[in-house]
């Protein structure tokens, strides 16, 4: 059975160092004719290559003759310093040849010193002395292994990173061939005779050393690199933990069995129902995925990002606009928390006013944002900076361009706040995002600014275009709307000059002076009502507000109230206050509010109205107790004409309401909560002041 196996190992021997000669012969052939692309090293490259082809056809032919094995062996491993020591000269290190030319030749002459030894220890086999001669040459191997190892691993990583692209196959193929001399050599040593079944597979090394100093020659040979994406090495590494995970497991449950005793059974059996718990409410979880994603990407990779892939996922997420429960403004937080490993996030925009306000939810819906959720001077301190805020750095009071004074109290409070990245499109605020804490919390750096900078420049180019698109449809859909009111100004027109005319029949043709009376007053009535509405249709084409003038603001709330204290409970808290506005505009506005209001009360649930001075401004407010808004409501269809929620509304009374009071020069407000109830406040000049405030307002556009 022995000698069996000792044929077999031999056979193996022959064949492995057989198919190892013919790879170093045809490789020092291949390098021979580009040995110039090794620089200084090519010739010794090619003879290395010889000398170790050499090696292998001796091992095969001379199996039995160990002196010559021995010095073939000793060519082939001076071959190979030789080629170490030109390698330091390829990309100009060669005022490290002082210093390495030392260590050569000193591992050298150990090398020369085997051979005597490794010739005495095959004579003195059959002697008792074998044993220690056997030892030291061995250890002489081991020396000059170890010491080639080590100018190896000097030699690639003291390289720059460009020569370190023309080392990295010469440098491979030598370590892997003394990495398997130092384990063959450490057994033989260990064992105290040679491993014969290791050494039979020695001919393995110089396959792989012959076939890498090919390739280092190659005209093609960076089109090889190994370039595993990032998806693949996530993966790759989250295998290699649950498979080291379940080793250990599996270990430590033989290791009690090993232990004994009557409980052992009982012991592994509960060891591995416990592990196999843990294993399946730990290793799929998102926390331990983004830890192990962070970790990887900070120590295996040059840069955070796989800028290819997250554009591809940037580009997917925007462009995906067939999905209607994903509007634009979700799309856009989603797309900046993605690239962040954010879980959630908010926009804001600027309003009519300039203040940022609360646009879009993605993934956050816990978030408190209040209804102004920044100023308008902190929204022009982002635009004038582009900044983005590291809301951690702002907490810890490590602010670098004064943006903890600019920035709003909410964000402070909101633990699960972590950055703010301003959108800018041509110097201009589009709207800021607000991302939340990601489960593994990590500090921003230079790239992530960078990137952030560029991804948030390209958002604000499409909330303009999407921006611009609105705007372009709201204009087409109001020429529509002014084509249809010119026919109707004209049949009012008609019906007017038909009116008017019976009038004045009626005043030569009454024969009872009693009839004549009444006809005349009900003529004249409805004729005065057809020209009030042909009078505010028409302020669609031109100035919302005829005439600007003095008002008792309380005498228009009184009236207002009263015509709706009859159909519902109407409360009214006045003071006296007289503003500037327009009285049929005033009246109207307020007439809007508390019919909405009252429509969206329940049956007895009063409105109410307050009048007051705040200020240099008149305050009056409209307020229910009914079903209330949300904020997408109020931000995206309250104030867009031609858009009701009511059945055959026209949808232009509360777009006409803003309009109104903006053209007096006024503040239109809205407050909503829904199941709560509305407030709706608005603020008009008062007369004493209005001159002050015109005058300030042009000073201030000039």
């Amino acid at each position: 059975m022995i000698s069996a196996d000792g044929t077999i190992w031999t056979l193996m021997s022959a064949a492995t160092h057989a198919l190892g000669a013919l790879a170093a012969f045809f490789a020092a052939l291949w390098v021979l004719k580009r040995r110039s692309r090794y620089g200084p090293a090519g010739w010794a490259v090619v003879a290395g290559l010889l000398m170790t082809g050499l090696w292998c056809v001796a091992i095969v032919t001379m199996g039995g003759n160990r002196e010559v094995i021995n010095l073939s062996e000793a060519a082939r491993n001076l071959c190979w310093l030789l080629v170490i020591y030109r390698l330091f000269a390829s990309d100009g290190r060669h005022t490290a040849l002082s210093q390495i030319w030392p260590v050569a030749m000193a591992l050298g002459a150990v090398q020369l010193l085997h051979i005597g030894v490794a010739t005495l220890a095959w004579r003195l086999h059959a002697e008792g002395s074998y044993d220690i001669i056997f030892d030291l040459a061995v250890l002489l191997r081991l020396l000059v292994t170890v010491g080639s190892l080590v100018l190896v691993h000097n030699l690639y990583i003291g390289a720059s990173a460009q020569s370190r692209l023309a080392l990295r196959w010469s440098a491979a193929g030598l370590g892997i061939v003394l990495a398997f001399d130092l384990n063959l050599y450490t057994i033989a040593y260990l064992d105290g005779g040679w491993p014969v079944e290791l050494a039979a597979l020695s001919g393995l090394p110089v396959l792989a050393l012959s076939a890498l100093l090919a390739l280092g020659v190659a005209r093609d040979r960076d089109i090889l690199r190994l370039r595993p994406s990032r998806a693949v090495t996530f993966q790759t590494a989250s295998l290699l933990v649950i498979g080291t995970y379940f080793l250990v497991m599996f270990g430590i449950a033989r290791s009690i069995a090993y232990v004994g005793g009557d409980m052992a059974g009982l012991v592994q059996f509960s060891f591995i129902i416990a592990a196999s718990v843990f294993a399946v409410l730990v290793l799929p979880s998102r926390r331990l995925r983004d830890w192990l994603r962070v970790t990887l990407t900070k120590h295996l990779f040059q840069h955070r990002y796989d800028y290819r892939a997250e554009w591809l996922r940037f580009m997917r997420t925007i462009g995906n606009g067939r999905d209607e429960s994903q509007p634009l403004e979700q799309r856009v937080v989603q797309a900046v928390a993605d690239i962040a490993e954010s879980p959630a996030g908010l926009l804001l925009v600027p309003d009519d006013n300039g203040d940022l306000v609360l646009a879009a939810r993605w993934q956050w819906p816990s978030a408190e944002v209040p209804t102004v959720a920044m100023s308008r001077q902190s929204a022009a301190f982002f635009e004038k900076n582009g900044f983005i805020l590291d809301l951690d750095e702002m907490r810890a009071g490590r602010g670098v361009c004064g943006e903890a004074v600019v920035a709003p109290d909410w964000l402070r409070q909101e633990t699960r706040a972590w950055a703010l990245i301003p959108l800018i499109h041509y110097e201009r605020l589009m709207g800021v995002v607000v991302l939340s804490r990601p489960l593994i919390n990590r500090k921003f750096d230079w790239e992530d600014f960078d990137l952030m900078k560029v991804v948030g420049r390209q958002l604000a180019s499409y909330l303009a275009e999407n921006s611009g698109e609105k705007a372009l449809a709201e204009a087409s859909r109001f020429d529509d709307f002014h084509r249809r009111i010119a026919f109707v100004m004209h049949d009012i027109k008609n019906l007017a000059s038909q009116l008017s005319l019976l009038a004045r029949n009626a005043e030569r043709h009454a024969d009872k002076p009693e009839f004549r009376d009444d006809m005349l007053v009900t003529l004249r009535n409805s004729a005065d009502k057809l020209n009030t509405l042909l009078a505010r249709l028409s302020r669609y084409g031109g100035s919302a507000v005829d005439r600007l003038g003095e008002v008792d603001a309380r005498e228009v709330v009184v009236a207002v109230s009263r015509r709706f204290a009859c159909q519902h409970p109407v409360h009214v808290t006045v003071h006296a206050c007289r503003v500037t506005a327009n009285r049929e505009s005033l009246e109207q506005v307020l007439v809007h509010l508390v019919q909405n209001a009252v429509d969206a009360s329940a049956p007895g649930s009063p409105v109410f109205i307050g009048l007051t001075s705040d200020g240099m401004h008149g305050r009056l407010e409209v307020m229910d107790g009914g079903c209330g808004m949300s904020p997408e409501f109020v931000r995206t269809r309250l104030f867009k004409p031609f858009d009701s929620s009511k059945p055959g509304g026209f949808g232009i009374g509360a777009f006409e309401a803003r309009e109104l009071v903006r053209a007096m020069r006024g503040r239109l407000e809205v407050e909503s909560r829904e199941g709560l109830g509305s407030r709706f406040i608005f603020r008009l000049p008062l007369h004493e002041t209005s001159g002050l405030l015109k005058a300030f307002g042009e000073q201030k556009v000039a």
